[in-house]
């Protein structure tokens, strides 16, 4: 019994030393053999046997010769982008979104399927047929495949607990995707995601304590602390799309009055726009959405920007809730950095502004001084880039 804890123990002190080495290769882009003995205090026999074996299985090339002051010129090393593809699916869209990417985050391929109000066994069909795709598309190995599900998500156990607009609870996703292809699969919660992908391929690279903001269809928030993705007890952390901020207010998805997301979510502000589209002839509204019915949020953001008064105060409005709510979040965590994502971030710096405002009227002053909150640096595929950080991270142990 002890020489088997004695095995285990070794065999995991191998794997960490072989993670170790690969972020180090992965994080700096290129680094000698001897840089990554002195980054990772492991000796320079073993980053040597852990970097012959990135090199045998093509994990790893050597790139080009670094002269020293001293001493033979150093061989750096490098990540090969396409040793392994990976295939990322973003179910949190009004359209299930699918791509095939690299190990950098750099797309091969990207396909995009409608819901249509799909849901049930239909809505996994369709993730079914998404991921089908994407396969004819791949071609290095398949390192995995990551999903990024809107909901409650058993990231742990690989479960949809709760996602009431596909009508899934306790959908053991990760195991039917296992089965069905036979490739590792990693899920998670949109929102967390979105903040892996900030701290992996955006402007806060290993940033220890982070908040990513995802302000569209729904609302939500990704934390990581202590350079540690937060899920919450039940999975749940970062939900304050469903806080009510409003009593008596509209009624939410999740049955609920009053929530965040009736208010800010890009649903409630395109149909507050039609409102006004509707009561006022001359709104620049018409301009970029003649079919009222067909508006979308990025027609309000563009006739925003040209200067409709009435959209002016709908945007102080959704700035001054979503300020409100992440108020709480910076009294509770204190974190130096919050970044604002998804399509209603699209407003810019004047909603940001107002919810800076916001947080600092309604949170401890001195707390809320040490908090910025600013634009995410990632697009509109966050969510696709947060599932290919998800699988770097749990499949090869990238952070």
């Amino acid at each position: 019994m002890i020489q088997s804890t004695r095995k285990a123990t070794r065999e995991q002190t191998k794997r960490h030393n072989n993670r170790l080495v690969l972020s180090t290769i992965y994080q700096q882009g290129e680094v000698s053999r001897a840089d990554i003995a002195r980054r990772t205090h492991l000796t320079a026999t073993t980053v040597s046997s852990i970097v012959a074996d990135y090199l045998e299985k093509g994990l790893v090339a050597e790139t080009r010769s670094q002269l020293l002051a001293r001493g033979k010129p150093a061989t750096l090393l490098s990540v090969v982008d396409n040793a392994y593809h990976l295939i990322g699916l973003d179910l949190a869209r009004s359209e299930f979104q699918g791509a095939v990417m690299n190990l950098r985050g750099e797309k091969i391929h990207q396909v995009g399927i409608p819901i249509e109000g799909q849901t049930g066994e239909a809505a996994l069909n369709l993730v079914y047929n998404l991921i089908d795709q994407l396969l004819e598309k791949v071609e290095s190995p398949l390192l995995g495949i990551g999903i990024a599900a809107p909901g409650i998500i058993d990231a742990e156990n690989g479960i949809v607990r709760y996602a009431v607009n596909f009508g899934w609870y306790d959908l053991p996703l990760q195991d039917l995707l296992t089965e069905r292809y036979g490739f590792p699969v990693q899920m998670a919660n949109d929102n967390h995601v979105a903040v892996l992908a900030e701290q992996t391929f955006g402007n806060h690279k290993s940033s220890q304590d982070l908040v990513v903001l995802k302000v569209g269809h729904g609302i939500g928030a990704g934390i990581i602390l202590n350079g540690q993705l937060f899920y919450g007890a039940g999975h749940g952390a970062g939900e304050i799309g469903h806080v009510k901020v409003m009593e008596d207010g509209e009624l939410c998805s999740c049955e609920n009055h009053g929530c965040l997301e009736t208010i800010t979510s890009s649903r409630a502000i395109v149909k507050r726009a039609q409102t006004i589209a509707e009561n006022d002839p001359n709104s620049p509204l018409h301009q970029f959405a003649p079919n009222l019915e067909e508006m979308k949020i990025a027609d309000v953001v563009k006739a925003f920007e040209v200067g409709d008064p009435a959209l002016q105060t709908l945007v102080e409005e959704t700035g001054d809730a979503l300020g409100l709510a992440l108020a709480n979040v910076v009294g509770v965590l204190s974190v130096s950095t919050i970044l604002v994502a998804g399509s209603v971030a699209g407003f810019g710096q004047p909603l940001l502004e107002r919810m800076q405002t916001a947080v600092n009227n309604s949170s401890l002053s001195h707390v809320a001084s040490h908090t910025q909150i600013e634009l995410a640096s990632l697009d509109q595929n966050i969510v696709l880039l947060g599932t290919t950080a998800l699988l770097l991270s749990q499949e090869l142990g990238v952070m």
